[in-house]
């Protein structure tokens, strides 16, 4: 239900928080203001705040509408910027956010966060990985490999896009977390994406205390890339599997970003770099389907393997053995396919090693 009971004041104050061309400053959705554009720092400090963002509209006419949360100290300080479920079936990333709002004290932090959990609305709804629409013959198009869009294109998914960015993402903070999980019928451990380049992101890296981070120079597309090459230090940090939450890596997740809030002066107490390091690599090198049929993954998450070691095989529908995959490099096991039937091209097993070829030196 939309209720219009604004006073003057907060109507004012809404109103300076949209574009020109906004939406109606009186919307509200389930008692939470629709904006068009984020101000945070015209937001009354030592509160939690939240909004609906207008990012686009549906081939029905109604609004996509993406939930924003932002938690403003009672002092002034860093700004650290948390998005989650660019993919509609990541969802760990949702529980990481709403876990650390419900344990910050807004009255004891300094500075702001801003998290957005759930970028993907329309995949959500779909249970899809890919933002899903109808135009032109129909389709669906992964959201993190078209940032920062474009809000005056044609094309919904880079329409869509560019709102986020331009309304709500860009300059949003000072660092910034991408939280993801594996698509589905695969898994991760608790593992960062950094760009070595840029010293900031990868010591944000190191305060997650992930189990394996990879050097990685960005892809073009990705909302980790985009905030980096426009100046917030930014990784992407992957929590397990998708179309779930689980307890442990939401658990882990946590405490990683409260890491990084205290590495920031955010809240009280010194950052904590403890337990195993993690397992560093520049390359990740898949394992996957020749053929289809039942798959069996003879490895486990965060097992080391050598070159030539098996780590799978591949039966037809009677059981009958068809291939042998062996590693094919050494390393540590990242991710594994973990639904047993498999397509051709399929998954099975993904490794993360340090390769010593210099083109490799910053990622690859």
């Amino acid at each position: 239900m939309r209720l219009k009971t604004w006073t003057f004041a907060a109507l004012a104050a809404a109103a300076a928080m949209l574009s020109p061309a906004g939406a109606d400053p009186g919307d509200r959705i389930d008692g939470a203001p629709v904006i068009d554009r984020l101000d945070a720092a015209s937001l009354a400090r030592g509160q939690v705040h939240r909004f609906y963002f207008h990012a686009g509209d549906q081939n029905t006419g109604q609004a996509w509408y993406v939930p924003v949360m932002v938690m403003q100290g009672a002092r002034p300080g860093p700004r650290l910027l948390l998005t989650a479920a660019i993919h509609g079936d990541e969802l760990n990333g949702i529980a990481v956010i709403h876990r650390l709002f419900a344990e910050i004290d807004p009255k004891a932090l300094k500075g702001t966060i801003v998290a957005v959990p759930g970028l993907n609305t329309p995949g959500l709804i779909a249970h899809n990985r890919n933002m899903p629409y109808s135009n032109d013959g129909g389709g669906g198009v992964n959201l993190n490999r078209i940032m920062p869009g474009n809000p005056d294109a044609d094309d919904p998914a880079l329409f869509y896009a560019g709102r986020l960015w331009s309304g709500l993402l860009a300059k949003a903070g000072d660092r910034a977390i991408d939280l993801h999980t594996q698509s589905r019928g695969t898994v991760y451990p608790l593992y960062a994406f950094a760009d070595p380049t840029v010293p900031a992101a990868r010591r944000l890296a190191d305060l997650l205390q992930p189990d394996m981070i990879k050097l990685d120079p960005g892809l073009k597309g990705t909302l980790e890339t985009a905030l980096n090459e426009t100046g917030t230090p930014a990784v992407t940090l992957e929590l397990g599997a998708p179309k779930r939450f689980q307890p442990e890596m939401i658990t882990r997740g946590v405490a990683g970003v409260k890491n990084v809030m205290r590495d920031m002066g955010m809240i009280d107490g010194a950052p904590k770099i403890d337990g195993p390091a993690p397992f560093v690599g520049n390359q990740a090198v898949s394992v996957r389907a020749r053929r289809g049929g039942i798959a069996n993954v003879m490895v486990a998450i965060g097992d080391e393997v050598k070159k030539g070691q098996p780590v799978a095989t591949m039966s037809d529908p009677f059981g009958r053995l068809t291939d042998t995959y062996v590693a094919p490099v050494d390393g540590r096991v990242v991710s594994i396919g973990d639904d047993p039937l498999r397509e051709p091209g399929g998954l099975l097993v993904r490794v993360l090693t340090m390769s010593s070829d210099p083109n490799c030196k910053n990622g690859c």
